[in-house]
């Protein structure tokens, strides 16, 4: 999963693994990650990761957010992004929170001139790529391809929901984590249930459309 390196004058701080889906920075105790310098506002920028991605935005922070050089107001995080808060200097890495370790790797995304027979034929025997798309928060609008045999949705340890694409069609199960995501507002097993266009996921209170068309 993606994390931060927190440094001060050249020196590392702090390694905080980006666990949860919104984690505030500032100066006072109640945020997640707090640094205990006067010129950080009290509530000075959150972190917001959803699917694969990371975002930063400032809180109207009084001395701002800096990213490579420049002020944001929100920016989408990259690999090897240097933060700048006040003294303090913070290297996102993005390890990868998805999808699956280990998960098969989707013909489709290989060149057909190098695939063996049964690759093909297993190929054409899968639906068109779906997709997830978010329909609430600061991600709403975000879409998600669900091109590969599987692909996991949520925190490990958490909430997992796995989507599987297969000859039959999209079909999604909870595989990991004691709360429970809802399929159409219904909780969601841990076997395998099918997706039709338009039917909506709810994880960790960000809900998903799922578009087959």
């Amino acid at each position: 999963m993606a994390k931060i390196l927190i440094s001060r004058d050249g020196v590392l701080e702090q390694t905080v693994q980006l666990t949860r889906e919104r984690m505030t920075i500032g100066r006072h105790r109640h945020n997640d990650i707090v640094l205990e310098q006067p010129t950080v506002s009290g509530e000075h920028a959150v972190i917001t990761t959803i699917l694969d991605d990371s975002f930063l935005e400032d809180l109207y922070s009084t001395n701002g957010t800096f990213v490579n050089g420049h002020r944001i107001g929100k920016h989408y995080l990259q690999n090897k992004d240097q933060i700048k808060l006040a003294r303090y200097r913070i290297e996102f890495i993005a390890d990868g929170i998805r999808p699956l370790t280990g998960a098969a790797l989707s013909p489709a995304a290989l060149p057909h001139a190098g695939l063996p027979h049964a690759a093909l034929a297993l190929e054409a025997s899968l639906p068109p790529p779906a997709r997830i798309e978010v329909l609430n928060g600061s991600n709403a609008g975000k879409r998600l391809e669900l091109a590969k045999p599987q692909t996991s949705l949520g925190r490990s340890g958490v909430q997992v929901v796995v989507i599987s694409r297969g000859p039959a069609g999209y079909a999604a199960a909870h595989t990991e984590g004691d709360r429970v995501p809802l399929l159409n507002g219904t909780p969601l097993g841990r076997q395998p249930q099918p997706l039709a266009d338009g039917d909506l996921l709810e994880l960790s209170g960000t809900r998903m459309a799922f578009r087959s068309h």
